[in-house]
């Protein structure tokens, strides 16, 4: 299972800590893996590297921590990013925790 930490600060998002494997599908097929895997991705390389912030940013397998967003328009991508992952956790309530 996939699970996924939102780190907030005055409620909002400043980070986000995935982990584990989504065991949906085999390795190299797994939709939902991949789909959680890009999206968080994309959010982190939104905030460091279109917008210049800098962050905290550890990626493993089966890992990924991201901490720094600290403006509201990378809080912005956040808050994208729990949306999207918590209609994948919906989808998929067997393979993603969001919290």
């Amino acid at each position: 299972m996939i699970r996924v930490l939102f780190f907030e600060s005055g409620g909002k998002p400043t980070g986000f800590e995935i982990s584990g494997h989504a065991l949906f599908s085999d390795h190299g097929s797994d939709i939902v893996c991949s789909a959680v895997s890009s999206a968080a991705i994309l959010a982190a390389n939104t905030v460091t590297e279109v917008f210049g912030e800098p962050a905290e940013v550890k990626v493993e397998e089966g890992y990924l921590l991201f901490k720094g967003a600290k403006t509201e328009t990378s809080q912005g991508v956040l808050q994208g990013l729990r949306l999207h992952l918590e209609q994948l956790a919906a989808q998929y309530p067997a393979n993603i925790t969001v919290s």
